[in-house]
């Protein structure tokens, strides 16, 4: 089966390309890797807790895990991660690769204006000030110099696209077929919206 591995950086649109991609791409699964951190972290406490992808065992659950879905779930698999350290990238995406499975890894770039938009605009961070996401911003320059390098092509520059014509851009490149898109502008931005605010994390 097939895997799209959406790497970029935070606010660069990873979550919402990856349900645009499952919602019109029958039999597709999200595999979101950051709940496997999410939760390696919570057994941790929150002294002890490094970046969760420096644990040798996120990145060998990621592999187990996708391996997994992509040996026995009858259809395409979507990862949406930020991963910028190319050693961490081989150890995911190059070892999957590496067992024959069809992976495609993508890279969603902007300009660093155009992510911090993004970033602002999310969840609740304008009605609620305390949820704004500083941390995102302040790795938004680090991420966007390194996912800019050859490693991590293909590279998607998203600035001028919607969410429905990065899906359909990946989708091409991909090989894969969408079902069209019958949202209305409206319906479009709720669905985004809701998709937003299940995203958003307390811990």
């Amino acid at each position: 089966m097939t895997l799209i591995w959406l790497n970029g950086p935070f606010g660069g649109g990873k979550t919402q390309t990856a349900h645009e991609l499952s919602r019109r791409l029958p039999g597709s699964v999200v595999c979101d890797p950051e709940h496997m951190g999410f939760g390696m972290h919570r057994m941790l406490p929150p002294p002890l807790r490094p970046d969760f992808q420096d644990l040798k065992s996120w990145r060998d659950g990621v592999v187990e895990i996708l391996d997994l879905v992509l040996r026995k779930h009858n259809g395409p698999a979507i990862a949406p991660i930020t991963v910028i350290n190319p050693a961490y990238l081989k150890e995911t995406v190059g070892r999957l690769q590496d067992m024959d499975h069809e992976v495609h890894h993508y890279s969603l770039l902007a300009r660093r204006e155009t992510v911090l938009k993004r970033l602002q605009r999310r969840g609740l961070g304008r009605a609620v000030p305390w949820l704004d996401d500083t941390w995102a911003k302040s790795k938004v320059d680090e991420c966007l110099t390194r996912l800019r390098e050859p490693e991590f092509a293909t590279h998607v520059w998203t600035d001028d696209l919607t969410v429905k014509e990065v899906a359909d851009h990946i989708a091409t490149s991909a090989g894969v077929t969408l079902t069209p898109n019958s949202d209305s502008r409206l319906r479009g931005y709720a669905r985004r919206k809701w998709t937003s605010l299940k995203h958003i994390r307390f811990d």
